[in-house]
C-alpha cells in the first residue's frame, strides 16, 4: 500500500474519529486537537505524517491573536450581553407585543421583528433563542397562542443571529474565506484578486436575512387569517393606550439607532466591522444608562459572559487549527478535492454535497465547530471551481440556521426546551418548529436559484 493512500485513509479516520469522540462527550476543542494529535502521531510511525510541521500553528496562532477583524467578536458579544442583561430586550418585547397588539397574530409578528433586531445586535443564538423563551413564551401561551405555533415562531426567529450582521459566524467566515480565496485565486494566477471582507459578507447576508423574516412573518398572518384560534388578538387596554407612543419611541429607537449606526458604518464603508462594534458596545452601555439599568453587577455579568463565550469560541479554533493542519498534512485535502471534483453537476453538485454534510454536522455540532472543520477542507475545492465565496459563506450560514431549527436535534429546540414550562411538551416544539424547516429550505432553494440575491448589494457597495 503506497504512502499517500495510508495517509488519506487516516485522514478519512480522524475525521469519522473526532466525530465519535464528540458523540461520547468530550469538550470540543481538546477533542479536535487530541484526536488530530493521535492521528499525527500514527501518521509519523507508519511514515506518512513528519510532526515538524506542527511548526506552523505557532505563526497562524499569532495571527489570529493579533487580527484586528476578529477582535469585532468580543465587542459583538459584549454589545449584545449588555442590550439582553440590562433588560434592554425584554422591554422592546413588552412594547412591541402592545403595538401589535390588536392584531390576530400581533404577539407572533412581535416576537419575529424583535427577534431581528436582537439578532442584528448579537451574533449568539443560544442567548437570543432563551431570552425570547423566557420572556414571550409565557406571554404568547397566556394570549391564547398555539403552544405549537408560539414555539415555532421564538425557535426560528432566536436562530436569525445566525446570519443577520453583525453575526458573529459570518466575521469568523469572512475571516476564514478572505485567506481561502487569496490562496486560491494565486493558484490560478491571479495575483491581484478581489478582496473578501467581513463587510462585503455582512452585505451579502442582508438581503436573505430580511427575505427570512419576511416568509416568518407571512406564515404567522397566514396562520392568523386561516387559524384563528392559534394566534388570536391581545387587545391593549384603554388606559394604557395613552402612553402607547411614548413607551415604543423609547423602547424601540434607541435600539434602532444604535442597530442603524453600527451596521450602516460598516455597510457605508464609513468604519470597519471591528470600528463599528466598539461603537455598539459603547452604545449599548449608553443604552443601559439612559434606561437606568446599567450596574456594576451588570457590567461584571456583561464582562464575564462575553469572555466566557469568546473564550471558548476561540479555544475551539485553536483545536481546529491543530486538526487542519494534520489532515491536510496526510494528503486529506487531495482527497477531498478529488472526491468534490468527480461530483456529477460541477460546482452545483459540490456544493449541494458540502451543504448536505454540514446540515448533517449541525445535529451534533455547534456552529463555530463545523466551519472551523469543514470550511478549511472544502472551500479551497469550491472555489477553485468557481464557487463565489460571500455567495457560499452565506448559504453555509442559512444552511446551518436550517440544521438548528431542524427536529429531533436541533440545538434551539433544546434551548427553548430548557426554559419552556412543563405544559410545552417536547413534541409540541417538534411539530412547531416543522413548517419553518419548510419556509427555510424554501429560503435556501431561492437563493441557490437566485444567487444574486447574495451578491448584489456587496457588488453595489464594494465594487
Amino acid at each position: 500500500m503506497s504512502q499517500i493512500l495510508i495517509g488519506e485513509i487516516l485522514a478519512c479516520l480522524m475525521f469519522v474519529g473526532v466525530i465519535g469522540v464528540l458523540l461520547i462527550g468530550f469538550p470540543v476543542a481538546f477533542s479536535l486537537a487530541g484526536t488530530a494529535l493521535i492521528f499525527g502521531l500514527v501518521g509519523w510511525v507508519l511514515g506518512v505524517y513528519d510532526p515538524s510541521n506542527y511548526g506552523s500553528l505557532i505563526g497562524r496562532y499569532v495571527g489570529l491573536m493579533s487580527s484586528e477583524t476578529l477582535v469585532a467578536v468580543p465587542l459583538f458579544v459584549f454589545m449584545g450581553v449588555m442590550l439582553e442583561r440590562s433588560g434592554i430586550a425584554e422591554r422592546l418585547l413588552l412594547t412591541m407585543g402592545k403595538l401589535f397588539g390588536n392584531l390576530r397574530g400581533g404577539l407572533g409578528i412581535s416576537v419575529i421583528i424583535v427577534g431581528a433586531m436582537l439578532a442584528a445586535s448579537t451574533g449568539v443564538v443560544g442567548a437570543t433563542v432563551v431570552t425570547m423563551g423566557l420572556i414571550s413564551l409565557p406571554a404568547m401561551l397566556r394570549a391564547g397562542y398555539d403552544p405549537k405555533l408560539a414555539t415555532g415562531v421564538i425557535c426560528a426567529s432566536g436562530t436569525l443571529g445566525q446570519i443577520i450582521p453583525p453575526s458573529t459566524v459570518l466575521i469568523f467566515m469572512g475571516d476564514m474565506l478572505s485567506g481561502i480565496n487569496a490562496q486560491v485565486q494565486m493558484e490560478k494566477g491571479n495575483f491581484a484578486p478581489e478582496p473578501v471582507s467581513v463587510g462585503a459578507l455582512f452585505a451579502g447576508a442582508l438581503l436573505p436575512g430580511i427575505l427570512l423574516v419576511g416568509i416568518y412573518l407571512a406564515w404567522v398572518i397566514f396562520k392568523a387569517v386561516t387559524d384563528p384560534k392559534s394566534a388570536p388578538a391581545t387587545p391593549v387596554p384603554e388606559a394604557e393606550k395613552k402612553d402607547l407612543f411614548r413607551e415604543v419611541m423609547v423602547a424601540l429607537v434607541p435600539p434602532l439607532l444604535l442597530i442603524v449606526a453600527v451596521l450602516g458604518s460598516i455597510l457605508g464603508g464609513i468604519a470597519t466591522p471591528t470600528e463599528a462594534a466598539s461603537v455598539g458596545s459603547v452604545g449599548a452601555m449608553l443604552l443601559a444608562i439612559a434606561n437606568r439599568k446599567f450596574t456594576l453587577s451588570i457590567l461584571h455579568q456583561a464582562v464575564v459572559s462575553t469572555a466566557t463565550i469568546t473564550s471558548m469560541v476561540f479555544i475551539i479554533l485553536f483545536g481546529a487549527a491543530v486538526f487542519s493542519v494534520v489532515f491536510r498534512m496526510m494528503g486529506g485535502d487531495n482527497l477531498v478535492h478529488a472526491f468534490l471534483s468527480n461530483m456529477p453537476g460541477g460546482a452545483i453538485g459540490a456544493t449541494i454535497i458540502v451543504m448536505a454534510i454540514m446540515f448533517l454536522l449541525g445535529f451534533i455540532l455547534d456552529t463555530f465547530e463545523i466551519i472551523f472543520i469543514v470550511i478549511p477542507i472544502t472551500a479551497p475545492v469550491l472555489l477553485t471551481l468557481g464557487v463565489d465565496p460571500i455567495w457560499l459563506g452565506v448559504m453555509v450560514g442559512v444552511n446551518l440556521q436550517t440544521s438548528f431549527l431542524t427536529p429531533p436535534f436541533g440545538f434551539a429546540l433544546f434551548y427553548l426546551r430548557g426554559v419552556a414550562p412543563s405544559s410545552v411538551k417536547t413534541g409540541m416544539i417538534y411539530r412547531g418548529v416543522i413548517p419553518f424547516v419548510i419556509l427555510q429550505i424554501i429560503a435556501l432553494a431561492v437563493l441557490f436559484i437566485f444567487p444574486q440575491l447574495i451578491t448584489w448589494l456587496p457588488g453595489v457597495l464594494y465594487h
